[in-house]
C-alpha cells in the first residue's frame, strides 16, 4: 500500500523575513525559537526552500508570534501550467 504525499505548505520567503525582523529577531535567536537551523531558515528566507511541513511550520509560526489564523507566512500556490 503506498502512502499519502506529505502535506506541506508553501511559504512566502520575503514575508518570512519582514516578520521575523518586525519582532527584532536575528536569524539564529527565530531559528532557535522555532527548533531549526539557522542555515535552514535563512534557505526559508532566500526562496531557497519553500516547502516546510505542518510540525515545522506551526513551530516557526508559534516563533514569529502569528495565530493560526494568520497565513501571512504562506505563498500563493503553484500554478502546475507554468513552465520555468
Amino acid at each position: 500500500m503506498e502512502r499519502p504525499p506529505a502535506t506541506t505548505y508553501l511559504v512566502n520567503g520575503a514575508a518570512l523575513r519582514t516578520r521575523r525582523m518586525e519582532l527584532g529577531l536575528d536569524l539564529a535567536e527565530c531559528a532557535a525559537e522555532a527548533g531549526i537551523s539557522r542555515p535552514y531558515l535563512n534557505q526559508l528566507e532566500l526562496g531557497h526552500r519553500r516547502r516546510l511541513r505542518p510540525p515545522t511550520y506551526t513551530a516557526l509560526r508559534t516563533a514569529l508570534q502569528l495565530n493560526p489564523t494568520d497565513h501571512r507566512l504562506l505563498a500563493p500556490p503553484e500554478d502546475p501550467q507554468r513552465k520555468e
